[in-house]
Order: C-alpha cells, then structure tokens, then sequence
C-alpha cells in the first residue's frame, strides 16, 4: 500500500496537486462549518463570510476531484499506472451488468435482417437501448396478416424482439419457426404471436411491449407509428410502385429509384419514439435496406425533426454491399446523400464504413450470385459533407453473402460513443475505465482470433 502512495506521489503524474486541493477544500470547509455554529448570528457580513468558506470548501473539493479522476483515467489510459485488472474480472457476470445497466442511451432505427443484426451486439453494451422499426412491410407473412386482420406487420418488430430476449434458444426457434403446411404455410410462430397479443391489447404499440416483458427483452423494442404506413416509389422510366415488397425487384440499375413517399402523408410518429430520441446519446440509423428499411423511418418528419435537434450523436452505418435495385452504383456518400436529400435531416455527425476489402476471386462470386458489390468509400466526398469517417473491420463472411458482424460492429460503435462522450465529459471515470478494459480486451481477442480466409 504505502509503495503504491510513493508511486503516486512521483512528479509528473498531476495527482499530487488534485490530492493538496482536495485538503484544501476539506478545510475551508469544515472552517467554515465551525464559525457559522460558533458565530452564526454574529452578523451579516460574518454570515456571508462563513457562507463563502463552506461553498468554497464544496467548490474546491469537487473540482479536485473531477480533476484528480480525469488524471487517473489518463494515465491509466497512457499505460503511466498499472492497475491490476484481470480481463476474467472485466468481463464477469457482474461487472457486464453493471456496464449493461449504466449503458449510454442509444436509439437504433431501420429494419430488416440489417436492425436485428446490429441489436444482437449492442445489447451486451448497453441495457438503455431502443429499437424504432419501420412498419411498411407488406409482403410475406406480416403482409398476409396485415391484409386480413387489419394489423402493423409483425415480421421486422418479431425479429428485433428475438435479437433483444434473454431466454433460451428453444424460445428463439419457436418465435422463428415457420409452419409448412397448411392454411398457416410460410407463417412464422412469432407473427401470430404477436398477432394474438395485439388482440388483448389496446393497441399494436402496447401488444410490442407486452411481448417484450414475455421475452425478457432487453432496452424497448417500439414501431416507428402506428398509422398505417405504406411505401409508395417513382422509377426513372416515370412508373409509381406501390408497396415495400415489390419496389426492390421492380427497380434496377438502368431504372433506379428517383423518389420515395410514404403514405399516407401526414404519418405521426408515437410519442414515446420521439420521447427516446430526444433523450439519446446516440441515435444510429441503419444497416439495413437504404430505401425499404432506413429510409421510411426517417421520411416521417416528427422523427427526423426529433433527430435534428437531438444534442446525441448522429451515426450512420453504411451498408457493406450494394443492395440490386435499389442502390446499384451507390458509394457511401450516395447513401448518406440519399438521406439528407430525401428527409428533413441534414446533418449527420459519423458514418460508420467496413475497412476489410473482399478478395477479387470472392467479390466476382458474390456479384455473379446476387448481383451485389462492394459500397466503395469515396472518402473526399464524404469529407465535403462535413461526415466524420470511422471505419473497422466489422464483416462476417458467409458462403452466400456478405453482412456485418453484430460483435465487431457493436464494439466499434461503443468505442465511438464513450470516446466522444468521454472527450465532452458526459462520462464518469470508473465507466470510463471499465470501457477502456473491455476495449482493450477484446482487441486483445480479436489479434489472436486466426485470421478467415475470403476465397
């Protein structure tokens, strides 16, 4: 102990001034706490005079101390002092929870496979966490339910409560399971569920959660509206398709996508979806379909109003690959740009790129298969629309496809969140470290994980 308060006391560390200001304070205020029990009707000014003692004692004593923690945590960070903390201890049951419940505030919006994917990761980072989904589904099994019981489709909130629900993978196969025979063929167990909760409920919003509380759901899982929401889009030849299901396989490279509408057109985002936006560290749009997933969500002006004048972060996560009809040819910039020229939010803080290039032999493959290729970065523009660029390496690589890692992507967004939180000072200093442990341990992991091949 007494080694350790020797090597505090070096020169050099900033500790020993924080530490005299500390005792400092400590005494004007315990000074000021004995004149006024001793003089405190003696008069005015002297009452002024002990008042200025005690609030100077407070003021020192916490400048110290917010002070002496920032120095720590730098020279903790700088490697300059160790502190003995096993990565077992970092990632315990315990100290994950804690992280968990303290988690940043952090609003996800999209849909799709791309949504759930990323919730997968996050929900290890953070307990404080919302999923705003679009409702313009109408194909499939949420689109027959929707037709014939009038109700939001279920299929992108089912697969955001699965992503979410902390129970058992039997639990996650039934919500998943598709029946395949019969009147229900091709309709999914989780669907009907929630179709069923819907009817004990008071509306579609209220069935979501109480299926959530079911599901032992981490953070909120809230659609965007409840307004029938519907997707309308003109093609460059002038023809308007109506419907999400039809408007990615009726558009194509040679006749793209010129605009978007939802309808109808005064769509109402619900309350609570603009009440957690406004209160978010961060609010992440995407992955997910640029124009059927991302897009519908931010086209309803309360939502990207509320983003706009959220004082949280504003990220983007780009797709990897190009989606066949609706963003053939796109670069980032092209998605970011497709943003702000289709919504009322102009301006977006971080765009999130994947920085692990595809193999030539598996690029061609993948492009033969779906007719998907890589987004490339087109770094200058980006830079001209005042994005700030993060990249990392946050691919998984599939036989088929192609998609974001949920882990790798969950970890590089949290990094992104705490630097910036902690750089602004919204951040305590045990939160601080606790991050940078886990941080520094998962890059640790990630170094000695082989490296997968691509062809």
């Amino acid at each position: 102990m007494f080694k350790t308060i020797k090597e505090w006391l070096k020169p050099g560390l900033m500790i020993k001034r924080w530490i005299a200001a500390g005792f400092l304070g400590i005494i004007l205020l315990i000074q000021g706490i004995v004149e006024m029990m001793r003089n405190r009707m003696f008069s005015m000014n002297y009452m002024l005079y002990f008042g200025l003692l005690i609030a100077s004692g407070i003021f020192i004593i916490y400048i110290s101390i917010s002070e002496g923690m920032k120095s720590f945590v730098t020279l903790v960070d700088e490697g300059m002092v160790f502190v003995d903390k096993e990565s077992r201890e970092v990632n315990s049951y315990m100290v994950e929870k804690k992280m968990q419940i303290n988690g940043p505030r952090i609003v996800a919006i999209g849909g799709g496979t791309g949504l759930s994917t990323m919730l997968r990761g996050l929900k290890y980072y953070t307990s404080n966490i919302t999923a705003v989904v679009t409702v313009g589904d109408d194909g499939g099994g949420s689109g027959t339910l929707r037709n014939e019981m009038g109700i939001l489709p279920p299929g992108d909130i089912r697969n955001c409560l699965v992503a979410l629900a902390n129970t058992d993978e039997l639990m996650e196969d039934l919500m998943q399971y598709r029946f395949r025979e019969g009147n229900l063929k091709g309709q999914s167990f989780g669907n009907l569920f929630i179709a069923a909760m819907n009817g004990i409920s008071d509306n579609f919003e209220d069935a979501v959660s109480r299926m959530s509380s079911v599901l032992a759901v981490t953070g909120k899982v809230l659609p965007v509206t409840l307004d029938d929401l519907r997707l309308e889009a003109t093609l460059l030849d002038g023809s308007v398709i109506s419907g999400e299901s039809v408007i990615g396989i009726s558009s194509s490279e040679e006749n793209p996508i010129i605009s978007l509408k939802v309808l109808p057109e005064k769509v109402r985002a619900t309350d609570n979806v603009l009440t957690e936006i406004a209160n978010a560290k961060a609010v992440i749009m995407g992955p997910g379909s640029l124009y059927t997933s991302v897009l519908p969500n931010l086209m309803i002006s309360d939502v990207s109003k509320a983003i706009s004048q959220s004082s949280g972060l504003k990220i983007y996560v780009c797709n990897i690959l190009t989606q066949p009809g609706e963003t053939d040819g796109y670069t980032v910039s092209g998605h970011l740009r497709a943003i702000m020229e289709k919504t009322e939010l102009k301006k977006i803080d971080y765009v999130v790129v994947n920085s692990r290039a595809l193999s030539d032999s598996y690029a061609l493959g993948l492009y033969t298969r779906t007719g998907a290729k890589e987004v490339i970065l087109d770094r200058s523009e980006v830079e001209k629309m005042g994005v700030k660029i993060v990249e990392g390496d946050i691919m998984s690589i599939g036989p088929d496809t192609v998609r974001h890692d949920p882990e790798k992507l969950a970890g590089l967004l949290s990094d992104l969140i705490i630097d910036v939180s902690a750089d602004k000072g919204k951040m305590s200093a045990l939160e601080y470290l606790l991050a940078r442990e886990k941080k520094r341990y998962r890059e640790r992991m990630i170094r000695e994980e082989p490296e997968k091949t691509l062809d």
